[in-house]
């Protein structure tokens, strides 16, 4: 054993927080709902924006372009704050930092709808990114501290769901609310919902509170996460606008990102009190867990983002209808997590995500056959298939990836693994747009070699249309457009296969980690607090 490790595992001991025992009846129910609550909230945030973006940048008169920010801000200060919940909870405490988190998230979001400017919009966006880091790995955490070990699962399969939901709803009711009421009513729903979460929270464990001990800061540490992790995010979020590494500004971030990422390395795994852990690495359950739920959670985001752009751009629904294909993914995700989460402690859970990425591969593999003529229960068919994946997807990566862990050292796993997987989301988002529209213009110029006069079905089309009165130019338009709907069709049916393959190559990774036979997140629970 290392010196350093020594140190830690000596301040482990003293700082171990008392081990409370897990609540009972309405104190768990009521826990779980507020727990919940929050990190729907939280996780809600990252997409509700999306639909609203044209109305928000017409409101505070601006371009579309700078109306991204305001996702783009959110993202990177979220992405900064994540892995930091590990060391801000040795500082202040679980149940204080969540508290802490949930009220200043109230806050920014009622400056955001405040915003009288844009400059302001993206600044409070900032603020809201950056305190709603350590929410989500703080719900999960106090979540298992609330069952007993046998149930763990069950605590995860009830915050794995609204995890997976909200990113899907968010689209929807953003849509909803822009349409009929205002969009900084985007930003409000989240006070009243805050507000619920934290009182309840408070009165159920304002007297669980963990251990703390005075940490010293790392500065260096903290400015090199900054740097790298704000550099990687403004690249995927901003690549696709500037044509990527064609761009000066892309090859620079890339520079930054990759030499802060180096450094930070180096100075986290030297310095005695480290900003992230990131020792959890060296345990094989937790970098082969949190790799596959990284990748697989960026495959499932990019191909989120692809189908509703596809439905409304080429199909010709509108944001309700396409909102309407996404809903139902929740239903059977919802019946079966409860399920999962009773019985992944008697069942390998690595079995359990392994079943679960061969259903994720079959539903890319049905949409990849896809056409334009498929209607409405043809494309909602995978939808609702995809929901099953989905109840098998979290929590069994969740157990693994937290197994064998004390419990002083959840909060800072979960921190890691959700940076992870949120840095993995925002990489999918950017890599499946880009692939898709690369894939469209490949497929628009085959496609054009066989629109020509000698063409018969395209002299047949012409006069077709020629007989309906259209001129030259508008014929030619309309093939054009019929030409970029089956193009990117076409591009759409080539990311659902390549995702479908990734899927079925992630599983080795499952099989990489050690077996478990009870939730990995329950040995951590039966003295997370």
């Amino acid at each position: 054993m290392t010196r350093r490790d020594e140190a830690r595992t000596m301040a482990t001991a003293a700082a171990a927080p008392a081990a409370y025992p897990p609540l009972e009846g309405s104190a768990r129910v009521w826990g779980t709902i507020a727990l919940s609550a929050a990190t729907f909230m939280n996780v809600l945030d990252t997409s509700i924006a999306n639909v609203s973006l044209p109305a928000i940048s017409g409101d505070l008169g601006v371009s579309s372009t700078q109306g991204t920010w305001v996702i783009t801000s959110f993202a990177v200060a979220n992405a900064i704050a994540v892995p930091l919940t590990g060391w801000l909870t040795q500082r202040f405490g679980q149940v204080r930092l969540f508290m802490a988190s949930v009220l200043l998230f109230i806050i920014s979001s009622w400056l955001c709808g405040l915003a009288p400017n844009m400059t302001t919009l993206i600044a409070f966006r900032a603020l809201q990114g950056f305190v709603a880091g350590p929410m989500i790995p703080l719900s999960q955490t106090l979540l298992l501290s609330s069952y007993p070990r046998a149930k763990a699962g069950l605590a995860m399969a009830m915050w794995s769901m609204t995890t997976l939901v909200a990113p899907v709803m968010g689209p929807l009711l953003g849509g909803w609310i822009t349409d009929n009421i205002s969009w900084p009513w985007i930003f409000y729903i989240n006070i009243p919902v805050g507000l619920l979460a934290a009182g309840i929270t408070w009165g159920i464990y304002h007297k669980r509170e963990s251990g703390t001990r005075k940490v010293p800061i790392d500065g260096i540490g903290l400015a090199l996460l900054v740097l790298w992790v704000g550099s990687l995010q403004l690249m995927l979020d901003k690549g696709k606008e500037l044509d990527w590494f064609h761009s000066p500004e892309i090859i620079a971030m890339a520079i930054i990102a990759v030499v802060g990422f180096a450094f930070f390395l180096v100075w986290e795994l030297t310095d005695k009190h480290p900003v992230v852990d990131l020792s959890l690495f060296k345990r094989r359950n937790f970098w082969s867990g949190a790799l596959a739920t990284a990748v697989a959670y960026g495959l499932f985001f990019g191909n989120v983002v692809i189908l509703p752009l596809w439905l409304q751009q080429y199909m010709g629904y509108t944001a309700t209808q396409a909102g309407m294909i996404m809903a139902p993914v929740g239903l059977l995700a919802i019946i079966f997590s409860p399920i999962v989460g009773l019985t992944v402690g008697k069942i390998d859970p690595r079995r359990y995500a392994t079943f679960s990425f061969l259903v994720f591969a079959l539903v890319l593999w049905m949409r990849s056959n896809f056409n334009t003529q498929a209607d409405f229960w043809t494309i909602m068919i995978p939808t609702v298939i995809q929901g099953v994946a989905m109840a098998f997807f979290f929590i069994p990566l969740v157990t693994i990836t937290l197994s064998g862990l004390t419990p002083d050292r959840i909060a800072a796993a979960s921190g890691l693994s959700n940076f992870a997987r949120i840095t993995a989301g925002a990489m999918g988002t950017s890599i499946a747009t880009t692939v898709w529209e690369n894939r469209a213009a490949l497929h628009h110029a085959q496609l054009v070699e066989s629109v020509s006069q000698g063409s018969s079905a395209t002299s047949s089309a012409m006069a077709g249309l020629a007989a309906n009165g259209f001129s030259t130019e508008q014929i030619l338009g309309q093939l054009n457009r019929l030409v970029d709907q089956q193009s990117f069709m076409l591009a759409a049916n080539d990311v659902f296969y390549a995702s479908a393959v990734l899927f079925l190559l992630l599983i080795p990774f499952v099989w990489l980690s050690k077996p478990t036979r009870s939730p990995g997140a329950a040995d951590a629970a039966a003295g997370a607090h």
